[in-house]
């Protein structure tokens, strides 16, 4: 018989039996600890488990205060019923799940919080431990054997590379906001160094490092140090994490590293929801339509919604939608999930969303529509312009912008996008930004409340010239698939035909609107004042965090000059717009 751990409390408060720092023991001896949140009364209850870096122990109200106060004001729902004591960032609250029969298990990943080892987000390693914790939540005294994972961002990215290991006691998943490809989503947009990577460790995973100690924050409930009780120097600490930067500088291409951290949709079998953002252009979008349109899972959902992505999850609405999900997996309870059609869009209008039910993504009867840019009157037309033609500009400045005249009647638009380009460069390489704008009859910038800022136009893509490849077998006329294998330098002055993917948006333009777009060679910035919002570290210029100007990947040298767009009769660059007719 093993000896107790020395770690490992137990306790009832709030309704609930809670073990503190369970123990759960890895194959190379490093061992996790978990926070097991259930009823009062014995039994086996289905598990909601989650696996993550930001600490189990952090309160939502400590690490993102400022983020909490605007979710509370804007949904004052999310504290009825609840002390909020043990609610933390992107997870579910279990005051408000243990009271319907769950277990809540919350496990600090390797290096982070009371979890001790090496930090390496999305690695081979981390995803093995998920496994095990799954399998040691499905055999507990207290479990039914039925594992549900849940979570924002973070949990549903690790999710998805966890459900391809297909651990026999995963029952279901709910992926809400995340990515499903490393490379394309978090790394590398086109081939372009994203920041958000850069931004985002520092910021939210060095706080909740093991080995902070009485250096980090205290738990709100437990008086314990959130990072474990024992507090390294800042060298030994920065020696037990990866370092972000230098790793994706050194692996600028879809290689075998960024593989492994990305999962192979196609092994994926479990039955899942899962929920993308309209206005998560950088990191929330893409890769849950991927997921769904790509997983092998007989059993699965589709819904996608707006707002700044800590939100929607813990609103009523949110909330009754996992626990209907989870409801018929996890407890085999009539919730009508049965009913539930496959695909579920928040239909983004310039004012509010609209709920609609649909059948399938892309939707069947979209009515694909080529867009050309005019190089004379720079608008957007059903019809190409004649004759051959280019228009140069400097990649520093706001490039090109390209509108229809104002609409006679609505137009929607939802589902993927994607352009042809022909284009050349003074230099041997180009970066091409493309952004899908709305403008009012006022000429106003129509943007949205995003993922992660709060200005966000209705669609953004991008593309290095150098990594224009294409495999024909994965792409579709809606979204080229780029390998990202290989490096094509273009020659100074020589056209090259570049498809470019923009990531899948939905916007109703009322009538009398314009819809443009923009053809830059760096970020979109919105035209207004700076904006600074309190607790937010990071740019708001319209793309958040997700900025593309490192210097080493983007010197001035290369990317710095005048790009220009070439067009003729047999190539006329256009956007495919996937235009929904209306009822």
């Amino acid at each position: 018989m093993l000896p107790p751990d020395p770690l490992q409390r137990e306790d009832v408060r709030d309704g609930m039996r809670v073990l503190w720092d369970a123990p759960i023991p890895m194959d190379d001896g490093v061992v996790l600890r978990a926070d097991v949140f259930m009823p009062t009364e014995a039994g086996r209850y289905p598990v909601i488990l989650s696996m993550g870096p930001y600490g189990k122990g952090l309160a939502f109200q400590d690490g993102n205060k400022a983020a909490w106060d605007r979710l509370v004001k804007a949904h004052p729902e999310v504290e009825q019923g609840s002390s909020c004591l043990y609610q933390t960032w992107e997870l579910v609250d279990p005051e408000k799940w243990v009271p319907d029969g769950y277990a809540v298990v919350r496990v600090d990943s390797r290096g982070t919080g009371r979890s001790p080892g090496f930090v390496d987000p999305w690695s081979p390693r981390e995803t093995r431990d998920f496994h095990d914790c799954i399998e040691w939540a499905g055999v507990q005294p207290w479990s039914s054997g039925k594992v549900g994972l849940n979570g924002i961002s973070y949990y549903a990215m690790n999710a998805w590379q966890v459900a391809c290991l297909k651990p026999p006691h995963l029952t279901a998943m709910c992926t809400w906001e995340g990515s499903s490809d490393y490379y394309r989503e978090a790394t590398r947009h086109g081939g372009l160094f994203s920041r958000f990577l850069t931004n985002w460790f520092p910021r939210a995973v060095h706080r909740s490092q093991h080995g902070l100690g009485e250096r980090g924050f205290r738990s709100r409930v437990t008086g314990d140090w959130v990072c474990g009780p024992e507090t390294l120097d800042e060298a030994t600490l920065a020696s037990l994490r990866i370092d972000f930067e230098r790793w994706i500088l050194e692996h600028p291409l879809d290689d075998e590293a960024h593989r492994a951290r990305s999962p192979d949709l196609a092994q994926v079998e479990v039955p899942f929801l899962t929920a993308a953002n309209w206005g998560g252009q950088g990191l929330h979008t893409r890769g849950n339509f991927e997921a769904w349109a790509r997983a092998s899972s007989r059993q699965k959902w589709l819904e996608a919604h707006g707002g700044a992505h800590w939100e929607s999850f813990y609103t009523a609405r949110g909330e009754r939608l996992q626990k209907r999900f989870f409801g018929h997996f996890l407890k085999g309870e009539d919730t009508g999930w049965d009913r539930q059609p496959p695909v579920q869009l928040q239909v983004r209008h310039v004012d509010r969303f609209v709920e609609r039910d649909e059948q399938e993504w892309p939707l069947a009867r979209t009515r694909w529509t080529r867009y050309y840019p005019d190089p004379l009157t720079l608008t957007l037309a059903t019809e190409p312009p004649a004759g051959n033609a280019t228009l140069g500009y400097d990649t520093q400045g706001e490039g090109l912008l390209f509108s229809t005249p104002p609409l006679a009647e609505p137009m929607e638009i939802t589902g993927p996008v994607a352009a042809r380009l022909r284009l050349s460069s003074d230099t041997p390489d180009a970066d091409v930004f493309l952004v899908l704008r709305v403008f009012a009859p006022d000429g106003a910038e129509v943007t949205f409340q995003g993922s992660n800022d709060p200005r966000t136009p209705v669609g953004l893509g991008w593309l290095r010239a150098s990594q224009r490849k294409t495999d024909p077998s994965r792409s579709l006329p809606w979204r080229p698939w780029h390998t990202h294998d290989e490096v094509q330098p273009l020659t100074p002055g020589v056209p090259v035909d570049l498809d470019v993917e923009i990531w899948p948006t939905c916007i109703v333009i009322p009538a009398g609107y314009r819809l443009a777009l923009a053809v830059r060679g760096r970020d979109y910035v919105h035209p207004g004042p700076a904006l600074s919002i309190p607790g937010v570290h990071y740019t708001l210029t319209g793309v958040g965090p997700f900025l593309h100007d490192h210097p080493q990947d983007r010197p001035m040298s290369v990317f710095g000059g005048r790009n220009t767009l070439h067009f003729a009769p047999d190539a006329p660059p256009h956007v495919l717009l996937p235009v929904i007719p209306a009822n």
